[in-house]
């Protein structure tokens, strides 16, 4: 094979990378310090479409990790970019929390559940079933159904809890409609990051924990792929894949001095 480019920009995922139930995991904040001082364009990505960046920028802030919060980039806004470039100023029935809404607003989108362009279902701790029931209808009578990723399970300190994909599922099974989703592991998600950046795939690298979202979504986009051990991925699940990642590490940490 030939030989890669070395990594000018670097996107990483945020659950299972960086942070794992509300704690920093070691070497994350060395290599967050490393990338600030190197002035390589980097992203942290998430599919959760709960909060602005705004928001994770204070969440990860109070774990003592320094992300700015132009380096945050959601499924709530690879969703947003995807409709500005689809429908300019379209109208949305949106299930999803301010992390959606704020992004969706952010573009000149109206949200409305009176003959929307787009039903967009995003993440929330409180799906109701009359606002399911209104996107099934809504879907039915013509509107597009767009999700911001296809996450089955979320974590909580609880256990794992139902996310988008499940409650989608949900949908289709109710509408014979499947939606479009915005989100990891669709490469889209990575491409609209690196536009934003300016970077360009050949001299890019993604990290993350999961074979089935962050590695797949990497290796469609073109770039470097990092699989880290600290997250839903074990070390025997990795052959179980007809892919592979570039190189597979214990976690963060090891990628430091990569930077």
């Amino acid at each position: 094979m030939p030989e890669r480019k070395p990594i000018e920009s670097w996107l990483t995922d945020m659950d299972g990378v960086l942070i794992h139930e509300g704690v920093p995991i070691p070497g994350a904040d060395a290599f967050l310090k490393k990338l600030r001082e190197s002035g390589k364009p980097f992203l942290v990505l998430t599919n959760n479409s709960i909060y602005t960046p705004r928001d994770l920028h204070a969440r990860l802030a109070r774990m003592g990790l320094d992300v700015p919060i132009e380096n945050i980039w959601t499924s709530a806004l690879a969703t947003a970019k995807f409709l500005d470039d689809q429908r300019p100023c379209g109208s949305a029935y949106v299930i999803g929390e301010a992390g959606l809404t704020t992004a969706l607003h952010d573009i000149g989108y109206i949200l409305t559940d009176h003959e929307p362009d787009y039903v967009v279902l995003g993440e929330t701790r409180t799906y109701s079933f009359e606002a399911m029931t209104k996107a099934v209808r809504l879907i039915n009578a013509g509107a597009r159904f767009i999700c911001t990723n296809p996450d089955e399970t979320g974590p909580s300190t609880e256990g794992p809890l139902p996310a988008t994909g499940a409650v989608a599922a949900l949908i289709t099974k109710a509408t014979g409609r499947k939606p479009y989703f915005a989100g990891k592991p669709n490469p889209l998600m990575m491409r609209t990051g690196l536009n934003t950046l300016g970077a360009h795939s050949e001299t890019s690298a993604m990290i993350g924990d999961r074979m089935d979202t962050d590695v797949l979504a990497g290796i469609e986009a073109g770039m470097q792929t990092f699989l880290v051990l600290t997250g839903l991925t074990r070390p025997e699940q990795v052959e179980a894949f007809p892919y592979r990642p570039s190189k597979v590490v214990d976690s963060i940490a090891d990628l430091v001095d990569r930077v």
